[in-house]
């Protein structure tokens, strides 16, 4: 589920590659914690989700595995291993305890998160 917002919303992250390929790392955006996540090295994926677990009630979601599950891309919660579908931030184990998801793209080589 993306949130509501207008495209001049955009914030800076870091450098593209300050985060490892295949890995995520945690911002803060107005106050709330995002996980933003880069799959592949060479013109990579790049996702944005809560980066709070309502599983475990935990602020984990940047540190857990990457991988996909059928067609979706998904990290597993370090916690309890959900898998949160890294487009939606939908839950697939619970999805009551979704996430929202965040537009994310690469401007001047630098990660820009909608939020």
């Amino acid at each position: 589920m993306h949130r509501d917002i207008q495209l001049n919303q955009w914030n800076v992250i870091c450098p593209l590659d300050r985060i490892v390929p295949d890995t995520g790392v945690c911002a803060l955006l107005n106050g709330r914690q995002v996980a933003v996540f880069r799959l592949g090295a060479e013109s990579p994926d790049l996702f944005a989700i809560d980066n709070y677990d309502p599983n475990s009630h935990a602020a984990v979601l940047s540190r857990g595995l990457v991988g996909s599950i059928g067609e979706r891309v998904v990290v597993a919660s370090p916690i309890y291993k959900q898998h949160f579908d890294l487009r939606t931030g939908e839950c697939l184990e619970a999805p009551h305890n979704s996430v929202s998801s965040y537009p994310v793209r690469v401007q001047d080589g630098q990660v820009w998160v909608g939020a």
